[in-house]
């Protein structure tokens, strides 16, 4: 047997609200696998019924979310589960942006306060947990008042495909097991691109052979320049006329990268 639990704050007050993940995800499972409803216990709205040939019971505390632990342990008490491979978690999550959820076998609250006092009443974080996300508190932003507000019409779009593919996550925990869940569900998450440093000058002037002749490599000396020639006789003439005399300084212009 399966326990599926999903946070959210009781009360039309409180619908389709950022810290209603959890309670969105469980009415799209009670439709997708048509789980009559069987009133209130363990001070929770509960129905029961079967997911891939397990039975389950879903949960909607109506403790409010701070005390949601009180639910869960009752529930877990009453069926002598094993919260680590029998119990299931559904939560909202601001790191996490709209759209995207996470699976987790384990860990923190990670600042969710339903979360928290359901480890703190069972006494473990060994249980598996969904956590869709709602996006980042803003700057200035109450964060009371950010996981109470509604989303945008743009955010709406993805936070419903993401409480779909939540419920299809749920499922495949009851039926395959957290891992293989973890597997299909979890996404990457992004890697930034490393900035490409700017080219050397040298091989900037290989990549540009029509750069001017004269033009110095770093390693080489310059090319002759064939309109120059008769200037370099006479000044080889001078040289030998007189050895004293200094070489004319190298041109050390370089290419600009």
């Amino acid at each position: 047997m399966y326990i599926i639990v999903g946070l959210g704050n009781p009360g039309s007050k409180y619908d389709k609200t950022r810290h209603n993940m959890g309670f969105d995800v469980i009415d799209a499972l009670v439709t997708e696998y048509r789980i009559p409803q069987s009133g209130v216990k363990f001070h929770s709205m509960v129905g029961s019924g079967i997911i891939g040939g397990e039975k389950v019971l879903l949960m909607k505390p109506l403790t409010y979310m701070n005390l949601s632990g009180n639910a869960v342990r009752e529930a877990v008490d009453f069926y002598k589960i094993d919260p680590e491979t029998e119990l299931l978690v559904i939560s909202d999550d601001i790191d996490l942006e709209p759209g995207r959820i996470r699976i987790r076998k384990q860990g923190s609250a990670g600042g969710q306060n339903g979360m928290k006092h359901i480890i703190e009443k069972l006494g473990t974080d060994k249980f598996t947990r969904i956590r869709v996300g709602t996006g980042a508190k803003p700057a200035g932003w109450d964060l009371a008042d950010w996981v109470l507000s509604r989303f945008g019409k743009d955010e709406r779009i993805l936070v419903d495909a993401a409480i779909e593919k939540a419920a299809k996550a749920a499922a495949a925990v009851v039926m395959d097991g957290a891992d293989k869940a973890m597997n299909l569900y979890n996404e990457s998450k992004p890697k930034k691109k490393k900035q490409q440093p700017a080219p050397r000058a040298e091989d900037a002037a290989a990549e540009n052979p029509t750069a001017p002749a004269a033009v110095k490599n770093r390693e080489g000396a310059p090319a002759e320049n064939p309109a120059s020639s008769a200037v370099a006789k006479n000044r080889e003439s001078a040289s030998a006329e007189n050895p004293t005399s200094s070489e004319p300084a190298e041109n050390t212009e370089e290419i600009n990268a």
